[in-house]
């Protein structure tokens, strides 16, 4: 083999060699990101998951009704203006007579949540007969005495630097082993709004703001954006002017979110009058956000559709208004629906322009309307993290799963969405 031919072959076996270098860097670089995936999730799913649990303590209690001062005759409302607070602190410290002292009374009395005094009323309400007996019922725990049930707080420390007081310890190992402390579904994380106690603390109430807030941003960005991009597709001169706002538009999607924010709270809140705080505002400052993801979605679609469609309703005489929304728009509508719902699932995690108009507020009530004061999952999260009480840090996990499911079931309707009505022409 001659010297040319040797220095070709070498080049050669470099080349294949880099080759194969960037093959591995590409393996190597989709392992670490799947890895890093794998390992939020993991880090997620592990903090989070027994926020849908809590923990119950079983109790004695006697429905005194000299204590209470009613009799099974008493109206709804004489029932619901009841002590039930006293009358359950009173059965529990008779429950343990060996607790003699005033701070271990309230040691033991701060191991149940506060929902007791409720739990007693709703019973007692839904059946006053239920007067004068006594009855064995299971309440809620205290966060701190639930998180050292799940093992989420150390319990062999000093007694200073743990959630429980060595009181609230032996009385805890003594009803587990007496079988009255068990665990059950957190109806509350579903069913309730915010609170300043985790174990009452829940996630309707963003939930019920997020919906709202993306309801109106539906309403405002889904029509706007079509009509824009129909304009600018179908329309508009191909001028100076449009390629400015084309390019505007395009630049729009990539514009930070905070930005936005900014945006609502200088004409949105102080301008227009919007009121702060509420999903209305919140949804048209997301639907700003959206509008430029809807319209160059729309715009793809408009543009995929084959000239032969249009050239064929012209010659059958329709407009060109009617060929648009009689023939073109149809047949793009699918992608621009996927591109709607990507855009939805894109706001809905947003937190930064929420924070900007006042959605950070502490909200206990559930919004029934968009001009209700309320928070958003992403806020809630924010919030929920901010907390120092140890009991949130389940709670704000569980809320990030819960954000993550609403996305990958908005992102798999937009892949069902796509493939159903998709045309290939």
């Amino acid at each position: 083999m001659t010297d040319r031919n040797m220095a070709k072959t070498a080049r050669l076996k470099q080349r294949y060699a880099a080759e194969a270098r960037f093959k591995l860097y590409g393996k190597l670089a989709i392992a670490a990101a799947l890895s890093a995936v794998f390992f939020l999730l993991y880090t997620i799913f592990t903090a989070g998951y027994s926020a849908f649990w809590r923990t119950q303590i079983q109790s004695e209690v006697k429905l005194d009704a000299n204590f209470l001062k009613v009799t099974p005759q008493s109206s709804n409302e004489e029932l619901a203006r009841a002590n039930y607070l006293g009358l359950f602190r009173k059965n529990v410290v008779e429950n343990n007579p060996d607790i003699k002292s005033r701070s271990e009374r309230r040691d033991l009395i701060q191991m149940f949540s506060e929902s007791a005094e409720t739990d007693l009323r709703d019973l007692v309400l839904s059946d006053p007969s239920l007067l004068g007996t006594t009855q064995k019922l299971w309440f809620l725990a205290s966060s701190p005495v639930d998180t050292i049930v799940k093992g989420a707080a150390p319990r062999n420390i000093e007694e200073e630097r743990r959630v429980v007081s060595n009181l609230q310890l032996r009385l805890l190992d003594q009803w587990t082993a007496e079988s009255r402390v068990g665990s059950t579904f957190n109806i509350n994380f579903f069913t309730r709004g915010d609170s300043r106690n985790p174990e009452l603390a829940g996630l309707a109430g963003a939930l019920a703001g997020s919906f709202w807030a993306l309801l109106v941003c539906f309403v405002i960005s889904f029509p706007m954006g079509i009509a824009a991009a129909i304009y600018l597709e179908e329309f508009a001169p191909k001028n100076r002017i449009t390629e400015i706002i084309e390019v505007n538009i395009n630049n729009l999607a990539a514009v930070p979110s905070i930005i936005f924010g900014l945006l609502g709270l200088a004409v949105i809140l102080n301008f227009f009058g919007v009121p702060r705080s509420t999903p209305l505002a919140g949804g048209i400052v997301l639907s700003l956000m959206t509008l430029p993801t809807i319209i160059i979605a729309c715009r793809a679609t408009l543009k995929a559709v084959p000239p032969s469609i249009r050239q064929g309703a012209l010659a059958m005489g329709a407009s060109p208004m009617q060929v648009v929304l009689h023939h073109v728009l149809p047949l793009a509508l699918p992608g621009t629906l996927t591109g709607t719902i990507i855009g939805l699932a894109q706001a809905l995690g947003e937190t930064a322009p929420l924070l900007m108009i006042g959605m950070f507020a502490f909200v206990v009530d559930i919004p029934t309307s968009p001009l209700e004061s309320a928070a958003a999952l992403p806020v809630q999260v924010y919030l929920w993290a901010e907390s120092s009480e140890r009991g949130f840090v389940e709670l704000t996990a569980a809320a990030i799963m819960v954000i993550l499911v609403f996305l990958v079931l908005m992102n798999l309707l937009a892949v069902i969405f796509r493939k159903k009505f998709e045309r290939r022409w």
